[in-house]
């Protein structure tokens, strides 16, 4: 079977992070695998190796300046559907919105939906939940939003996790250990957020907690990792410093975390900040509890169901303060070990299985 698996950018983002992983693990399986990408910024590669098993065809994609979020967003369409050959495969699998309105007939995986205002966006999301011949979901929340919205029943196949990796880097191993006190000597005591300065992650909701938090705990320091996404949020990330500033709180922002450093930094942190306000999955909040981090997220009804009581779920800033602090002070050593099982029962193999059942159920429509 060949398989074309499409996502928008080669930065680590949790939809490509996803679609890597699904490859390795499809080409593991016997499938012929090929992901397509833009190629933003002059990369020349996806921010990790990709194993060889698997062919990576890249699109240029040059930054235009100062270029509207809506032309960028429609010129990477086009850019991508230029290039892409969809006969050259069985399977043609779009991984987000950029990607799906750019071939012409695909499965679509959703990870989470997006609400826009700019009518060109509204209509490209709109095109690429419809149009699609099949839809997956990463949990059943999503997919129930999605028949909500428009009738659909995606079929849920959850994410994997990279368990190994996370696990290694909180183990005994002097290398380990070693690692992860160079990042306490970088960050002193920290707690740790993963996906960037937007609205989506919550981050300025996490500023509030922090600040209540630090009144008691002054050790303790407040770091932010994440990597590109195609959207403009100056704005946001304006407020967010205003914020910070106006707290007395100094967070330390590291935007984009070199891949065989993130596991011991997510190792190393004495408890995972996951606010977000909207997630699909949450695969960084699974990746930290197979480092066997606490973990306390927003109180929605997508972290019920992935992680049931193997995280503290908190409704407001206030409750997402005092779950942190909680966490830090007394860790529950009964919900790490479920968590790390959890974790360790979340494989890409088994998505990569469900996902090769799913293709052959659904081949590409004949016209």
């Amino acid at each position: 079977m060949r398989i074309a698996l499409l996502t928008y950018s080669t930065k680590p983002r949790g939809g490509v992070v996803h679609t890597l992983n699904l490859a390795e693990a499809l080409a593991d399986a016997g499938a012929v695998v090929t992901v397509w990408s833009l190629s933003r910024g002059g990369d020349e590669a996806f921010f990790r190796p990709v194993d060889p098993a698997v062919e990576v065809r890249l699109v240029p994609f040059t930054d235009v300046p100062d270029e509207t979020i809506t032309d960028r967003i429609v010129r990477s369409i086009d850019t991508l559907r230029d290039a892409f050959d969809p006969n050259a495969f069985d399977i043609v699998h779009a991984q987000d919105c950029i990607s799906a309105n750019a071939v012409q007939t695909c499965i679509r995986t959703i990870h989470h939906l997006d609400a826009f205002t700019t009518p060109v966006l509204v209509a490209c999301h709109e095109k690429a939940v419809v149009e699609p011949y099949a839809r997956i979901c990463v949990s059943r929340a999503v997919a129930a939003e999605v028949t909500a919205g428009w009738g659909f029943h995606p079929t849920v196949i959850p994410n994997g996790v990279d368990y190994r990796r996370f696990a290694d880097a909180a183990s005994d191993a002097a290398g380990a250990v070693a690692t992860r006190s160079r990042m306490v000597e970088r960050y002193g005591r920290y707690i740790l957020a993963v996906g960037g300065i937007e609205p989506r992650k919550g981050s300025i909701d996490l500023l509030e907690a922090f600040a209540l938090l630090h009144r008691d705990r002054p050790d303790l320091s407040l770091v932010f990792a994440g990597g590109e996404t195609l959207f403009d949020y100056r704005d946001y990330r304006s407020r967010f410093e205003k914020r910070a500033v106006e707290l007395g709180v100094e967070p330390i922002v590291v935007g984009a975390v070199p891949e065989d450093e993130l596991p011991a930094m997510v190792a190393g942190c004495a408890a995972f900040a996951f606010p977000s306000t909207k997630e699909g999955f949450g695969l960084a909040a699974m990746e930290a509890l197979a480092a066997g981090r606490p973990v306390v997220g927003r109180d929605l009804p997508i972290l019920r169901e992935v992680f049931g009581s193997t995280i503290d779920l908190a409704p407001d800033v206030p409750a997402l303060a005092a779950g942190l602090d909680a966490a830090i002070r007394q860790p529950d050593g009964v919900r790490r070990a479920a968590g790390r099982e959890l974790a360790r029962a979340h494989t890409w193999e088994a998505a990569a299985r469900a996902h090769l059942d799913f293709y052959r159920a659904h081949p590409t429509p004949t016209s």
